[in-house]
Parts: structure tokens; C-alpha cells; sequence
């Protein structure tokens, strides 16, 4: 009964948190909650200190040669030395759980930046973001509006996955937020688009719902034209946001064209 109470618990201090965000909807799908009851039925740590170990290939930051094979595009630019950091970056407890960092990809001084919540599991796998369902359904999104991958660039507030694909907690932005402000100043874009409340949120420092937010758009960031719209996950789960959706699309394309 305890660990149930504490559960509980646990669940109500996370839907307040989600409400002080500006979240209007969290569904719990299997995953989160399954997430959630492993954090409560995992036992305390033993008091013995751990032996030292040497980090694993996945921990350990790959060498300036092989950054420069990852992200060739990067060679000359200063995102490649600060992908080195992101990926040595234990400023927060996903470090812990992630299978690597996620710094992101594109073109290093795009005029048309993208930015979403952080990396699901098929990104973290991967180490590139948006590649899972939500980011084959942004491709298509960028072909209707002839634009590619290489075009553009694709970031997201969190470089590491939280555990269980659950939202972004306080913390683990302000831990995250030194990393976007650099690489937004490094490629310094023309326009931004915020998939997602957390993204829309934080570019535009409005704590108000997404619907308005792309009702009462476009708005700023440092001087750079900021639009709001859905989530590419989120028109997977509800399709009928993908009219209003294109319409953004629509709105974004006429405002690169003036570029």
C-alpha cells in the first residue's frame, strides 16, 4: 500500500508540474507509466562506495576526427566543437539514462531552424535527431514546401532523451538552455520554428497555451522571427491538427521566400 501511495504521489507532483509548464493535455501512455512504477519500485542505493570503471564506447566522446566524419557539413563551423561538449555534457541526471546526446544536424547557417522537445528513442539510438515517425512525417512536411534536410537545421531543447519519452523537466531545461542559446547564435537564422509548446514556450518565454501561441504569431527570439506550430508527433495522434498545421507550413514558406 505504501509504494502505491508513493506512486500516487509522485503522479500528482508531476500533473501540477505539467500544469505550471502550460501543458493543456499529458496523456500517460503504457511507456510513461511504466517509467514512473520503475522509479518507485527501484530500491535505494547501497551505502558501499562503487569501484572506479572505465566509461563505456557509448559514454565516452568520440575523437575530433571522428566529429568531423559525423558531422562533415560542421568542419569549419563552431557547432563542432560545441557538439564535443554537448556530448561530454553530464550537467543533469539524463546523462545517466541516455544512450548518447543528440547535439543535432543541418545545415550550419541555415536561414530555417527547427526546434523540438528532445530526442525519443529511436534519436537516441541514432544520435540524430528527429529520425523516428515524427521526424519521417517532418520530411514530408519539408518536401511539400521544397525544402530538404540539408536546407535547413534541426535542433531540440533537451539533447538527451528523458527516460520513458516523458516532458522536459524544469531542471533538465536550464541544465539544456546554455547549449540551444550557443548554437542559435552560431547559425544565426532568419526564422525559427517551435514544434511543440515546450519549444514554443521557451523561445518565446510566453507561458500560454500552444493554440495561442500560433494564433497570435509570429513573435521573437533574440530579434529572429519565431512560428509556432504543432509537434510532427503530435499530428500523428491527431490527425485533425494537420489542416491548421499546414496552414502554418504555408505561412512559414512566404516568409522564407522573402529572405
Amino acid at each position: 500500500m505504501a509504494r502505491r501511495e508513493e506512486a500516487l504521489a509522485l503522479l500528482r507532483r508531476w500533473v501540477r508540474q505539467q500544469r505550471r509548464e502550460g501543458v493543456e493535455r499529458y496523456p500517460l501512455d503504457r511507456e510513461v507509466m511504466e517509467a514512473a512504477a520503475l522509479a518507485v519500485a527501484k530500491p535505494p542505493p547501497a551505502a558501499e562506495p562503487e569501484p572506479a570503471v572505465a566509461p563505456s564506447p557509448q559514454a565516452a566522446a568520440p575523437a575530433g576526427e571522428d566529429l568531423a566524419a559525423r558531422w562533415p557539413e560542421w568542419k569549419d563551423s563552431e557547432l563542432l566543437p560545441l557538439a564535443a561538449e554537448v556530448l561530454e555534457c553530464r550537467n543533469c541526471g539524463l546523462a545517466e539514462t541516455r544512450t548518447q546526446a543528440v547535439p543535432g544536424a543541418g545545415h550550419p547557417r541555415a536561414k530555417l531552424v527547427f526546434v523540438g522537445e528532445a530526442p525519443g528513442a529511436e534519436e537516441d539510438r541514432q544520435g540524430i535527431p528527429f529520425v523516428g515517425r515524427g521526424g519521417q512525417l517532418l520530411d514530408k512536411i519539408l518536401a511539400a514546401i521544397e525544402l530538404k534536410r540539408e536546407d535547413v537545421h534541426i535542433l531540440n531543447i533537451l539533447k538527451c532523451r528523458p527516460p520513458g519519452n516523458r516532458n522536459p523537466a524544469p531542471d533538465e531545461i536550464v541544465a539544456c538552455r546554455p547549449f540551444l542559446e550557443r548554437q542559435l547564435e552560431i547559425i544565426q537564422p532568419s526564422i525559427i520554428v517551435a514544434l511543440g509548446l515546450f519549444a514554443a514556450q521557451w523561445l518565446t518565454q510566453k507561458k500560454i497555451s500552444l493554440t495561442k501561441l500560433r494564433q497570435t504569431g509570429p513573435h521573437e527570439y533574440a530579434g529572429i522571427r519565431v512560428f509556432a506550430t504543432y509537434h510532427p508527433a503530435a499530428l500523428l495522434r491527431n490527425p485533425n491538427w494537420k489542416r491548421p498545421a499546414w496552414e502554418d507550413y504555408q505561412a512559414i514558406r512566404k516568409e522564407y521566400d522573402r529572405l
